[in-house]
């Protein structure tokens, strides 16, 4: 009995010193890469990164796993080796796995550091398959946005060949790959900004200003858009100031505001309201345009997500604004919400603490 305790309590050793090892490895060569590619002058995408960390952990896992089998028994370390067979189908991308190699007499035993192995690889999994799903659906998504304006421009270049071709005709077509050739550049822009925004390429260059004056500037920036459409606007903007990154919140201004006027009928109705309570500015913008189905509220601020494609096409836009305002307020540890009915409106807030201008907790 006495032999069996100080064998198990070896073994309990050994497993705790491994995932500690191959924790430390994975950190270590983590950071390792990280610090190449900035010495380096190079970029690699954060899920790269991890990817080639891991491999080069498990390369030294391998060999920590060779040092220590002489201290486990064949049945354990038959486990061992699936999870290390697991984890090889991983690293070449196929992430439809399930283990299940509980020791015989665990149960649901989840202080067992075998079975906590194998949860952690099976949650792994799981997390890297979803990860790549939303890869494959962000190039999906990025190759159907590009198709569209490419397949317009080619048709009316190829139309622009024909010799008998009015110069009215000609004029129209020139316009319509103009628009498209736009349509594109915005869309190259947008992904470029998110990107540097979710990788944290862009620091905040916060400073202390009005809020309103800010939002004052967009509204009159705006106004040839508003004013064609001949959209009745209620402006109540009290003196609000703000410790922000004063490029970027312009964005998010202008990006809400323009998509209240883009879906606004005409005659239409928008209010645009700011304030300061407890400590927060408020900012609140109302319209009376066509209104949000409760089913799209879920995936309202997901990257290329559209909520009517056909009145978005009609519109323009590439489904990546409310992607990109909804990053930058995080990035400002505000808060943002909806409320809308179809049909009748929709009204967003954002809301924004108040800082000092010494204050340094945002600075990244």
């Amino acid at each position: 009995m006495k032999n069996r305790v100080i064998n198990c309590i070896k073994s309990l050793t050994v497993i705790i010193g491994m995932l500690a090892s191959l924790t430390v490895l994975w950190t270590v060569f983590y950071f390792l890469i990280r610090f190449i590619l900035h010495y380096a002058s190079l970029h690699l995408s954060p899920l790269a990164v991890h990817l080639a960390s891991a491999l080069l952990g498990l390369l030294f896992f391998g060999l920590v796993i060779s040092l220590i089998t002489r201290h486990l028994t064949p049945k354990r370390l038959s486990y061992f080796q699936t999870i290390i067979q697991a984890l090889k189908q991983m690293a070449k991308g196929n992430f439809e796995i399930k283990l299940d190699v509980a020791l015989p007499g665990d149960g649901k035993n989840r202080a067992n550091p075998f079975v906590q192995l194998v949860e952690s690889v099976d949650y792994m999994a799981k997390e890297l398959g979803q990860l790549e799903q939303v890869r494959q659906e962000f190039i999906s998504n990025v190759s159907h946005e590009i198709q569209s304006p490419l397949t317009s421009i080619k048709g009316f270049a190829r139309a622009l060949e024909d010799k008998h071709l009015s110069d009215e005709k000609r004029e129209h077509y020139l316009n319509i790959i103009q628009t498209e050739a736009d349509r594109l550049s915005k869309l190259s822009d947008s992904l470029l900004k998110l990107t540097a925004l979710e990788n944290d390429r862009q620091p905040l260059k916060l400073e202390h200003y009005r809020a309103d004056r800010q939002i004052r500037s967009c509204l009159l920036t705006l106004e040839p858009q508003w004013s064609s459409k001949k959209l009745t606007l209620t402006i109540k903007l009290a003196p609000a100031s703000v410790y922000a990154d004063h490029e970027l919140m312009n964005q998010v201004w202008m990006n809400l505001i323009h998509n209240s006027i883009k879906f606004t009928p005409d005659h239409g109705e928008i209010t645009v309201e700011l304030k300061e309570k407890n400590s927060e500015v408020q900012f609140r913008l109302s319209d009376t345009g066509i209104g949000i189905k409760k089913e799209d509220f879920v995936h309202l601020f997901e990257r290329f997500y559209k909520a009517d494609r056909s009145r978005t096409a009609k519109r323009g836009g590439n489904g990546l604004g409310l992607s990109i305002v909804k990053k930058i307020v995080d990035l400002h540890h505000g808060e943002i919400h909806v409320t809308s009915e179809y049909g009748k409106g929709t009204t967003f807030f954002v809301t924004l603490q108040q800082r000092n201008m010494n204050e340094s907790t945002l600075v990244n």
